[in-house]
């Protein structure tokens, strides 16, 4: 029952992850540089710190728990969040260019690998045998599923016109939108290992009596702060070059806060993800095969889920039926690479 709860939760952020990307159509008048540096205001600092804040003991306070952490822990969490930032800068990218649904399943299925397996490569697990073995299989599933999801992208790329592609998707550019994805998805991947490098905070905040359900959560405030260092001087160089910085304040009071609510939604459907991800794990602690491919099983449904809207966004339309039918065995297959773990444990 504890597992079946804990893979609701993931579940839960994962769908709020997945429609994060939706509410910023609905920005005006803003540059992508502009809105993509507001609502990263948003996601990767504000409801981090609140999340955090969960964590914190009674008696105690978040800058004091950090303070007193080890030093190394806090630096490469940190550390791996700034290479995590320039994965999270060119996913946006890659939403541009390839759309929700294509853009996040080449650079999730990637992110979902390395994540799930370099970790467990560096606490020494051999991936040919026990539960290492089942890990392996889970994460070689997933990657499959959305190698096909992919397949189903370019038959989609083949099929479509170029006006109809540009409809879809305004900037769509497939070579250049799979190398950014690619990229999106290797670097990405540093957040999990960002959580990793965080756990000797988290052990501490046990031992001063945090509650394991949000131990996880000052961690994940330290990497999305490296990745918010990376977004953040990408965005105000933008600003520069393209004189964009004007924007932020240059519309109507009722455009700044059409803007500001929506960045807003979309910074704290983001950041469920991980909210949901750390809150999950707790439930997980018994179940060592499933707590390591929790990694895996939340990238897997945000593809998942990303696909649901791109669906919904009609960004498949006109795609032709034998890619609706690769696209359902791409989705079909990731269904079966979260439950197979369990089932062969």
């Amino acid at each position: 029952m504890n597992t079946l709860l804990g893979l609701v939760i993931i579940a839960i952020g994962s769908f709020g992850q997945s429609s994060s990307y939706v509410p910023i159509k609905k920005v005006k008048d803003w540059a992508w540089e502009c809105f993509w540096l507001v609502q990263g205001i948003f996601a990767w600092l504000l409801f981090p710190v609140l999340g955090a804040l969960l964590a914190v003991p009674e008696g105690s306070s978040l800058f004091a728990v950090i303070g007193s952490a080890d030093g190394i822990a806090v630096l490469k969490a940190i550390g791996f969040g700034v290479l995590w930032g320039v994965g999270g800068l060119t996913f946006g990218l890659s939403m541009r260019y390839l759309g929700v649904a294509l853009g996040q399943s080449l650079a999730l299925g990637t992110c979902s690998a390395f994540g799930t397996l370099i970790p467990a490569l560096l606490k020494g697990d051999n991936l040919f045998r026990g539960d290492g073995l089942i890990l392996l299989i889970g994460v070689s599933i997933a990657i499959a599923g959305i190698a096909v999801i992919g397949y189903a992208g370019a038959l989609k790329s083949q099929n479509m016109t170029e006006e109809e592609k540009k409809k879809a998707v305004k900037d769509f550019a497939l070579k250049k939108g799979l190398l950014i994805a690619l990229l999106a998805g290797v670097m990405s991947a540093c957040f999990s290992l960002g959580l990793n490098a965080g756990d000797p905070i988290k052990a501490q905040l046990l031992s001063l009596g945090a509650k394991d359900l949000y131990a996880t959560l000052p961690a994940t405030l330290l990497v999305t702060i490296g990745g918010f260092i990376t977004n953040a001087i990408y965005c105000i160089v933008q600003n520069i070059k393209n004189k964009t910085g004007k924007q932020y304040l240059g519309v109507s009071g009722s455009v700044l806060t059409n803007n500001l609510l929506f960045c807003a939604l979309a910074g704290v459907l983001w950041y469920s993800q991980f909210f949901g991800l750390g809150v999950g794990q707790s439930f997980l602690t018994d179940n060592a095969v499933m707590l390591a491919f929790s990694w895996s099983i939340l990238m897997s449904l945000n593809v998942l889920f990303s696909n649901v809207w791109g669906i919904l966004l009609k960004e498949w339309k006109g795609s032709g039926q034998k890619t609706a039918i690769v696209l359902v065995i791409g989705l079909a297959i990731l269904v079966v690479s979260i439950i197979l773990p369990q089932l062969l444990k």
